[in-house]
């Protein structure tokens, strides 16, 4: 079946110094204590369904995949927060065991939506990496209003084989990250029907996007990622209710504008894999009637310690209460460099600039010039002063911890417990607050209705620890082969045997 999936990045500080987690620890094992079914490589499958494994610097966890269907982005992002909740709780055991303090630094979250054409029907036109350049075109301005921060820098489209992914910051609001999952998988499903991905049908379409903006090269891997410095100003700093931004058919538009036409357009494509929650509260970030974390003075401060600061069940403070931001702040200084977001945009300004200035062209005269000027001469030249080019950092160290907003009266307006619809009566506003866990307005969402996917099933399943029946034997679950593969061994004789999910799914009943 078609499917979804999402990973998250986590840079890793022990003691409030930032660590390689395969260099200290070697294996993900060495900080949880209970064995868990093992995958590829050095990856481990926990008991929530997902995985956990070290990449290049950082701990990721990463979602089963998840089958499209209504729901379904939701049940993706709250199976993603399961992952990140019980690594979490893991490293806090460890810690007390220890006697050392471990902190995770969001870093990214990838969304990755299965490609199903195979490639004996794709051509020149239409293929999984012309899909990949027309969605870095079409996905940054809504994704970076829903998504990102006043810190991120870029939205980038990957092309996968089997699968687009879609690269951006990690959203520390479940809530915000559900209406991202929403809008990203909408779109890309819908774009995925289209006859041909070549970039002249912006044109011809109602899909605005900023005039003369050309994705680059991804940082990593294949594809393209549209970085601030590609704008003229950047847009994560800019604000996102003014019209400045010119679009391909010459209207000024707001960024704020543009999103919202943009998911409008693909509507009925986000409606069929949502719920009525994450639709309402995409749609209210998009008109204005819910903030987007653009509208913030700086990068919450959640960023910082994910699984303490935000977590499933939980709304993050800089939406929820801003009184209690101050307490946070104070307890920022005592443990936290701080850069003002003030100097984070003139780095950015510096960055734009080097960027600028590596990528022009050398006209020939002033190559002629300088070779010129280079010969030596009887007389010494003045001595010239040496202009200091900004340092570009490593990748992954260059986020710096946030700066939270002033303090603002607390007559915030929550629209995920407000009914938007028409003619809801305060009864049944009534009636619907009581029915929420704890009475309160701000819930990431509301899943004491939302399901498991048969694929969720299929992975709880494999990591319960029960025996599968085929016949007259029992097999036990030793391993995982990639997503839609497990290894099983029968109990008589120690053979193994690999079954798919989809088998799997169809043998639910047989577990012991």
């Amino acid at each position: 079946m078609p499917v979804i999936g999402m990973e998250s990045e986590f840079n890793v500080l022990l003691d409030e110094k930032e660590i390689d987690p395969r260099v200290f620890w070697g294996h993900p094992s060495a900080f949880i204590d209970r064995p868990l079914l093992p995958r590829e490589k050095s990856s481990l499958q926990l008991p929530t369904g997902g995985a956990v494994y070290f990449d290049r610097g950082v701990i990721e966890v990463v979602t089963p995949v998840i089958e499209l269907a209504p729901h379904s982005t939701a049940r993706t992002v709250r199976n993603l927060w399961e992952q990140i909740g019980f690594v979490r709780g893991q490293l806090t055991q460890w810690e007390k065991a220890n006697d050392h303090t471990v902190r995770l630094k969001a870093y990214s979250t990838h969304y990755n939506i299965s490609y199903e054409i195979p490639k004996r029907e794709q051509n020149a036109k239409r293929n999984e990496k012309a899909l990949a350049l027309l969605l870095a075109y079409i996905l940054p301005v809504p994704v970076m209003l829903v998504a990102s921060n006043r810190r991120s820098t870029g939205v980038g489209v990957r092309p996968r084989g089997s699968r687009i992914e879609v690269t951006v910051d990690f959203t520390p609001d479940p809530g915000m990250m559900i209406a991202a999952a929403t809008l990203i998988v909408g779109i890309v499903r819908e774009v995925m029907t289209w006859p041909s991905y070549e970039l002249s049908v912006l044109d011809q379409l109602p899909i605005p996007v900023v005039d003369g903006v050309v994705p680059g090269k991804h940082t990593t891997r294949k594809g393209w990622l549209t970085k601030d410095f590609h704008y003229a100003q950047s847009p994560y700093t800019s604000d996102i209710n003014a019209p400045i931004w010119k679009t391909q058919f010459g209207e000024m538009m707001s960024l704020r504008t543009m999103a919202a036409r943009v998911a409008w357009y693909f509507r009925r494509s986000i409606r069929k894999y949502s719920d009525p929650f994450s639709m309402r509260l995409l749609f209210a970030i998009l008109s204005g009637r819910a903030p987007s974390l653009l509208e913030l003075s700086d990068r919450p401060a959640a960023y910082e310690d994910v699984g303490h600061l935000c977590r499933w069940g939980s709304v993050i403070h800089e939406l929820k209460n801003r009184e209690i931001e101050l307490d946070i702040t104070r307890a920022a200084n005592e443990i936290w460099d701080h850069q003002s977001i003030d100097a984070y945009i003139v780095d950015r300004g510096n960055a734009r600039a080097m960027h600028l200035t590596e990528s022009a062209p050398i006209p020939a005269k002033l190559r002629k010039n300088a070779v010129v000027a280079a010969q030596p001469e009887r007389a010494a030249p003045a001595p010239r002063q040496r202009i200091a080019r900004p340092r570009v950092p490593a990748r992954r160290r260059k986020d710096t911890p946030a700066k939270l907003m002033p303090q603002r009266p607390s007559d915030y307006l929550d629209r995920r417990g407000t009914s938007l619809l028409r003619g809801t009566t305060p009864d049944r506003e009534r009636r619907r607050t009581n029915e929420r866990r704890n009475g309160s307005y701000n819930i990431p969402f509301p899943d004491r209705r939302l399901t498991r996917s048969a694929y969720e099933q299929v992975f709880l399943q494999l990591v319960s620890g029960r025996k599968l029946r085929m016949g007259s034997e029992l097999y036990c679950p030793i391993g995982m082969k990639g997503w839609y593969h497990a290894i099983f061994r029968r109990e008589s004789d120690g053979a193994e045997r690999l079954l798919t999910i989809d088998q799997l799914l169809r043998k639910m009943n047989d577990w012991q």
